[in-house]
């Protein structure tokens, strides 16, 4: 008996290829013929017959692609406890890659004082509670070698992987010094580091990653340790993945939203130094930011210029733009600095509302708005152009009508009083959304571009972070619902779209076991009905533990998702299994 037969599916390969109808036949977790006759009234080309299988999926009218792999989250504490994973299980996604940004919880002393640390560190740079943190680390490591094995000991419904992170193996290293930026580590130290991250590369680590980003802050409000680190630290460390000939680098810079350009070429200098001294591939993020809407011109085209240079260096970009999401459930919304709100601030929800409703206070609040801040906050608080209710499904190509500001000037009333009346709405549960990359001229004619290029790579999901104001662990979900059927302009052939999710993101990482529909590879599989394909809108939720919250958001359209040949999820619904597991560095394809 052969284990599962997907029968006339349209299968997207995950190479770039057209779609072709064909069957899919799996056996002990990886697939072993792709042909149109597999499951026919014939015994096919391949020797199956369908009374051969223990199981057939019909996948006729649907999608067959390969699982998605998204190389940038940050599970790296809820992996610990939690086997389901999801969003990012949710929307078709069977591997991740973790230890990104810098930010991890390994290597770490034993001790009280070194845990507190690294629990500032990820509640600040990604806004995981850090409640839930210290109650849900169990802690069994401290090298990153005995993460690895933690992480080896549960089971999962996707795979999931490492790398080593910048900032806790200086404080490892370094000690107190090796969270101030200010601080250089001598030569025994950045040997001590060198050491540490071979171990962690031979032990199974991905990679190594680093941040330089001043928007990196810790619980406290410190800048991060990593934030000034020269090429020559840079270089000693992550000569450990040239040496093991393993590895790969990732890094977020200011580079791509600093109106410096003479700090922008420094940090294009430093990038080219790194992937020349150490040949591995490395990736950068960029983003198209508000101030500098055309610097990720500049970023892609450096790393076009380091390809033709020989170097694999490509722009980490997103299919979507990447936002706050407000509310009064979530971390921010346009009146939180207003002190007649904070007078209610502390009350449960319910009550909240009924004192938000009142029209006294109403008017108090928002007569207190006042002008708009510098940066971020008046970006939060006053910026009623990108500022969007949320659908259902989601809209992430949202027109500007649909904005407070294009609801109000229809209306002819104050955005503020749109904004506040819209936060009201289901019980003070309506989330409002605001794109602060990749919508700089209201739509997304410039990711299509992005999308386009030969040197970019899908990520910057920041799955399993920023759990109280963003929740783009759904980006898989709106790669292929909206560029496949955009309404606002030309979409992207769902092939490209489908190679973006999978063999491109998991060639980057090293993996060539899996993205690829064909004989041999894992049996990591989607059935997608792909006009059903849409992200539901996000909600908080308490399931973290000591009862933290986080935002959660759900998918329509995956039929079934399927891991190592087994279905996890069906419509939605997990099933009960848990095949995924940790994967240990490059993944060759065995056949």
């Amino acid at each position: 008996m052969t284990d599962l037969l997907i029968q006339h599916g349209t299968v997207v390969d995950g190479t770039g290829a057209p779609a072709r109808v064909a069957d899919v036949a799996i056996d002990g977790g990886r697939i072993v013929a792709v042909d149109p006759a597999i499951g026919g009234t014939g015994i096919g080309r391949t020797g199956f017959g369908r009374s051969g299988f223990d199981r057939v999926i019909d996948a006729d009218g649907h999608l067959v692609t390969p699982g998605f792999v998204d190389i940038h989250t940050h599970f790296d504490g809820q992996a610990t406890w939690d086997p389901i994973l999801a969003p990012s299980s949710l929307h078709g996604v069977t591997s991740i890659v973790m230890g990104n940004c810098g930010v991890g919880f390994a290597p770490a002393r034993t001790g009280a004082g070194d845990h507190d640390w690294l629990i500032g560190l990820l509640e600040g740079v990604e806004d995981i509670p850090g409640t839930a943190l210290a109650e849900g680390l169990p802690w069994d490591w401290e090298s990153f070698t005995d993460y690895l094995d933690a992480l080896d000991r549960r089971e999962y419904t996707i795979d999931v992987a490492a790398q080593v992170a910048h900032a806790p193996l200086r404080a490892f290293v370094m000690g107190e010094r090796g969270a101030n930026p200010d601080e250089h580590p001598t030569d025994d130290e950045l040997r001590a580091m060198y050491e540490q991250t071979r171990a962690g590369i031979r032990a199974g680590a991905l990679g190594f990653s680093t941040s330089r980003t001043y928007v990196h802050r810790t619980r406290d409000g410190a800048p991060l340790g990593t934030r000034f680190s020269s090429a020559h630290e840079l270089i000693a460390i992550t000569s450990a993945l040239r040496d093991e000939g393993a590895g790969v680098m990732q890094m977020i810079s200011d580079a791509y939203q600093s109106p410096d350009h003479e700090y922008v070429l420094a940090e294009l200098d430093l990038m080219l130094e790194l992937a020349r001294a150490v040949g591995r591939p490395l990736s950068m993020t960029v983003q198209q930011q508000l101030d500098t809407p055309e610097r990720w011109r500049e970023m892609l085209a450096f790393a076009g210029r380091c390809r033709s240079a020989g170097l694999d260096v490509k722009a980490q970009v997103a299919p979507r733009p990447i936002g706050l999401l407000s509310g009064l459930t979530a971390s921010v919304h346009p009146f939180m600095l207003c002190a007649a709100y904070h007078e209610v601030a502390s009350l449960p929800l319910d009550r909240r509302v009924i004192a938000l409703r009142d029209p006294d206070r109403r008017s108090r609040i928002v007569g207190q708005h006042g002008e708009p801040h510098e940066g971020l906050i008046g970006q939060i608080t006053h910026r009623w152009d990108l500022l969007f209710p949320l659908t259902d499904p989601v809209d992430y190509e949202p027109a500007p009508e649909r904005s407070v500001a294009g609801l109000a000037a229809a209306q002819g009333r104050p955005a503020a009083e749109i904004a506040y009346d819209l936060l009201l709405e289901d019980g003070g549960n309506q989330l409002l959304y605001l794109p602060l990359f990749n919508y700089v001229r209201h739509d997304l004619a410039d990711v299509r571009e992005m999308l386009l290029s030969d040197d970019v790579v899908l990520g910057l999901s920041d799955a399993g972070a920023h759990c109280g104001v963003i929740c783009d662990a759904s980006m898989p979900t709106t790669a292929l619902a909206l560029w496949t059927h955009r309404r606002r302009g030309e979409g992207l052939p769902l092939a490209l779209m489908v190679h973006h999710l999978t063999q491109r993101t998991a060639r980057q990482v090293g993996w060539h076991d899996r993205g690829v529909i064909a004989p041999g590879y894992l049996a990591d599989i989607n059935v997608i009905d792909l006009d059903a394909l849409g992200a539901r809108p996000p909600r908080i939720v308490h399931d973290l533990p000591a009862g933290g919250r986080r935002l959660m958001q759900h998918a329509t359209g995956y039929r079934h998702t399927i891991k190592h040949g087994t279905v996890t999820f069906t419509d939605g619904e997990h099933t009960g299994a848990l095949p995924g597991r940790l994967v240990r560095g490059p993944q060759t394809h065995l056949w």
